[in-house]
Order: structure tokens, then sequence, then C-alpha cells
């Protein structure tokens, strides 16, 4: 099993001067140790149960653009690009450029979105649920037109229209970014996931939650005709222990999903100065992790 991190908290002691340094430190921490995956949240506001909104936030691809010039190995997303910040053009570009500057290391992460304050305190539309997932599913449609080089031309949707959907250069990916699909719904997420995803994440309470997700999924990819196997599984790990820095509890919580196909277990800090939690917490768990199978 692999080690993701979740870079989730901007409020470093020396404020937004020392976030640059403190972004490409943990860059470099996160190499050096083995990490496989580096994200960022795709929020406008600081989510309430992690500070509140006039805590830090910074723009997601801004932030993975920066990432991408100060690693070579880790590979960079958002967890989860919310379909409602961008036009889904927009965001094709976006991906397609993160893709092109970090040399082939893009994820698309996304979901249906769900921050309201953020939505309505910067003037972005807010959607019913029901019509974010039809945006979603339009959004992945158009993202895998553009990435296809054989169809250029236009998109017709319920939600959106596109006259052309050039997208040059191409992604360096083969054959595109890789899209991860966030959330564990059963009926419409999952759904998506088995039809148009090469990855998931999953926020799992238990072992025993996360195989029935799994069995959702599988039953999903049966309806589709896709192979489940082909369908890359990651979870994100939210418990106290890797925060805290205790190592053994962290690995006794993982030790029962390595048996069930988990790629990767992405932690996320909590703290606004993440690269030395990497150096002290993440490098000592990539190792230990990378014994279990």
């Amino acid at each position: 099993m692999r080690v993701g991190v979740h870079i989730n908290r901007f409020d470093h002691p020396g404020g937004g001067p020392a976030l640059g340094a403190e972004l490409a430190a943990a860059g470099a921490a996160a190499e050096a140790a083995g990490v496989s995956w580096l994200s960022v949240m795709d929020h406008y506001f600081q989510m309430e149960f992690n500070g509140g909104a006039e805590d830090p936030m910074l723009e997601a691809y801004t932030t993975l653009g920066y990432l991408a010039g100060r690693t070579s190995t880790v590979q960079l997303g958002a967890l989860v690009t919310g379909v409602t910040y961008r036009h889904p053009g927009l965001l094709a570009k976006i991906a397609t450029t993160l893709d092109v500057v970090s040399g082939g290391r893009a994820t698309l992460g996304i979901g249906a979105a769900w921050y309201d304050r953020e939505h309505h305190g910067l003037g972005v539309p807010y959607p019913p649920l029901a019509e974010r997932f039809e945006r979603l599913e339009e959004t992945l449609r158009i993202c895998k037109q553009m990435w296809d080089p054989e169809n250029n031309g236009p998109f017709e949707g319920r939600h959106y229209q596109l006259a052309e959907t050039l997208c040059v250069p191409r992604p360096v990916s083969a054959p595109h970014p890789e899209i991860m699909i966030g959330g564990g719904g059963e009926k419409k997420t999952l759904r998506l996931v088995a039809q148009y995803a090469d990855a998931c994440n999953l926020i799992p309470s238990s072992p025993e939650e996360l195989r029935h997700k799994l069995d959702v999924l599988r039953g999903h990819c049966d309806t589709v005709g896709r192979d489940y196997d082909t369908i890359r599984k990651t979870i994100a790990y939210t418990g106290d222990s890797a925060t805290d820095g205790e190592l053994d509890a962290f690995l006794r919580d993982i030790e029962g999903y390595t048996k069930l196909g988990v790629d990767t277990v992405i932690v996320g800090p909590r703290l606004g100065e993440t690269s030395g939690w990497i150096e002290s917490f993440v490098a000592p768990a990539v190792q230990r992790l990378a014994g279990l199978d």
C-alpha cells in the first residue's frame, strides 16, 4: 500500500509570505519520503470543521502548478475538484496544462461539490444536488472528448454546449490524465466511477464499510461492462492518529484495509506546517506500509 499526502491547511505561523517556501519544503519532503500522491483541496473558503472560512485558503490549481515546478515524481491533483467551480471546457484545459508542465503527473480529482457558503460568498451558482450530478456527468464526458485526439467537434449537453472541443497541446499522460472521482454515493457517484473514472477516492469509517462500497462499485462495473480491477482504489484516512503522530495506532487502523485492494491511503495532517510532519510521521509510515500485503 502506498501513501499520499493531502495538504489541507495553510495557517502557517509566518502567514502568507511563508506559504510558498512551506509548499516547496512539503513537496521536497514528500518525494524524499517516497510519497506517491500530493493533493490540495479545491475550495475558495476553508471548511468549517477545519478552521472556518476566515482561515487561509489557496486556490487549488494555482497551488498545484507551483508544486509541479517544485517536484518531479509525485502524482498531483485536487481532492476533489468541485464541478461547479469552473466551466468544464476550461477545467479540461487546466488539468491538461497541469499534466503538461508536470511531465504527465496530473490527476483530475472531481466531485459534485457541496460547500454552499463559498458558492454564495463569491457569487458562484449553486444548483440543487441532482443538477450538480448532471453537470458532473456532462463534465466527465466533455473532458474525455477534449482528450480524444480524434474528436474535436461540438458537444451538446443539457447544461453545457461547446462549439469545439480543441485541446492543444495534448496531455502528456496516455491516453489522458487520470480521472479520480471522490465520494461514496452508491446510486450515482459509484456508477459514475464505473462508467468514467480511472480511480476512486472513498472515506470509509471501517474496513467493513469499504468492503460494502467496493461491492457496490463492482456491481456497477458489471452493469456497464467495466473491468473492476482497472479502477485504482484510494481511501482518505481521517483518524486522529496521523495528525497526532501515533504511527502504531495509524498502522493498526490501516491494516484492515490492506486486503481490500486499496492502492493508496491518503493522509492529511490539518497542520499549517506540513513539511515537518511528513518527515516525522509520513516517512516512517511509508516504510512500514510498504511491508503490508
